[in-house]
């Protein structure tokens, strides 16, 4: 009787700690993007370099490159959620995307002209476009739901520590390759920027595994009320936040307009990815503990704040404050956001739900640039920074209202 009891508490502990661990597929997947985005790192910041020095473009090229890029990938994600649903495979889908962006590095060495450029950084797009709905959604399978927050905490950290890593190794590559000119510098970085994208793929092919669910059998329709009223509610949130959350590169330009020299713009966006990586893991594990709503809220909150300071600020020497801060307000909010869409989504349309949330987010940062430097145009900076101090506020206040005290609310 004694050695059942015993036997019995055995297994509630070992069950108890298997539900806290995230697994081989999360922890993998974590490498996959941590690999990815060192390779997308090394390569993003050069492309305004490579297409205005060596290419010959204007401006006006960069904006349809960055603009057509990021269209295709948010609208990509709404159907290859979807589809991963329908079809019940996640890993074939994340395999194609990130193997599609893989590809097309070393292309962007061999590029001569404009078009070239844009056809590649299109593909790349179409790549991140069909990956991230799914592995999102098979992120949410691998494990446990009380750590949800935690996976994707860990799997946001993993992808910014890329984003440190990846400028890293293109500055010493630069510097180790400067004896060979500017223009054959460029290419052989995104030369090299292949292999770490190569290392991605190979890691999906032999230790990713999918978690078939019992909701397999159910037939998908693309169908937003079948995702519920918390879910809608939610996704308005989103949507009213979003559109008050501009490109971040927004903040570097007003870094330089206060005086901030050149140099140091790398420097201060390092800054704001170190902090965005150390915070997204423990932030996600608050989640789990207090509920998705409260730290959301408190992110929300952050960001209302900070984007006053950014439009108050007169001083170059504030930005490096407000940026650190702005890691924060990342590490508390991307990665929970994820947890958030997991918790109110239906086991079968997992895939669907993480596709219109990300599409939702994509347009909604494309308009908001567009409003954001309508407003920087005619206003002036301060009122930009405003409107988007109001709007994070508005998403906060309606998210407090509405969004009902679900399970995970």
């Amino acid at each position: 009787m004694v050695e059942d009891k015993m036997e019995d508490n055995e297994k509630s502990v070992m069950e108890r700690a298997r539900k806290k661990k995230l697994g081989r597929t999360v922890s993998v997947l974590g490498l996959v993007s941590f690999f990815t985005d060192t390779s997308t790192e090394m390569v993003y910041p050069l492309i305004p370099i490579f297409l205005t020095s060596v290419i010959g473009a204007g401006a006006v090229f960069l904006g349809v490159i960055e603009g057509i890029a990021e269209g295709t990938a948010s609208i990509l994600k709404g159907f290859s959620g979807y589809f991963s649903d329908r079809i019940k495979k996640r890993k074939a889908l994340i395999l194609l995307g990130y193997g599609l962006s893989a590809v097309t590095k070393p292309f962007f060495a061999a590029a001569t002209a404009v078009w070239h450029v844009l056809f590649v950084r299109f593909v790349e797009r179409v790549g991140k476009g069909i990956r991230t709905a799914p592995r999102d959604a098979l992120i949410a399978e691998s494990v446990h739901e009380s750590i949800r927050g935690k996976a994707y905490g860990f799997h946001r950290a993993m992808d910014t520590l890329g984003a440190v890593v990846g400028p890293a190794l293109a500055f010493f590559l630069m510097w180790l390759l400067r004896g060979f000119g500017p223009k054959s510098v460029y290419r052989w970085i995104f030369l090299f920027s292949f292999i770490p994208a190569a290392v991605a793929v190979l890691l999906i092919v032999v230790a990713v595994r999918e978690r078939y669910s019992s909701a397999s059998s159910v037939r998908v329709k693309f169908k937003i009320s079948a995702l519920g009223r918390n879910y809608r509610y939610l996704l308005v949130v989103i949507i009213i936040f979003m559109l008050g959350n501009s490109s971040d590169t927004f903040l570097l330009l007003r870094a330089q307009k206060l005086g901030l020299k050149a140099y140091l713009v790398p420097l201060l966006w390092l800054v704001f990815n170190v902090v965005y990586s150390l915070v997204s893991m423990p932030a996600g594990v608050i989640s789990d503990r207090i509920g998705r709503k409260k730290t959301l809220i408190a992110g929300f909150l952050l960001y209302s704040v900070l984007y006053l300071g950014f439009g108050i600020s007169n001083s170059m020497h504030y930005m490096w404050i407000l940026m650190a801060a702005y890691g924060v307000f990342y590490g508390l909010t991307h990665g929970v956001l994820s947890a958030y869409v997991a918790d109110m989504a239906p086991e079968n349309l997992r895939g669907t739900a993480f596709g219109i949330y990300q599409t939702a987010d994509g347009v909604s940062r494309l308009l908001a640039s567009i409003i954001f430097g309508a407003l920087w145009e005619t206003l002036g900076p301060s009122i930009a920074f405003y409107f988007g101090s109001f709007m994070a506020f508005a998403a906060t206040a309606i998210m407090w209202i509405f969004c009902e005290e679900a399970k995970k609310c």
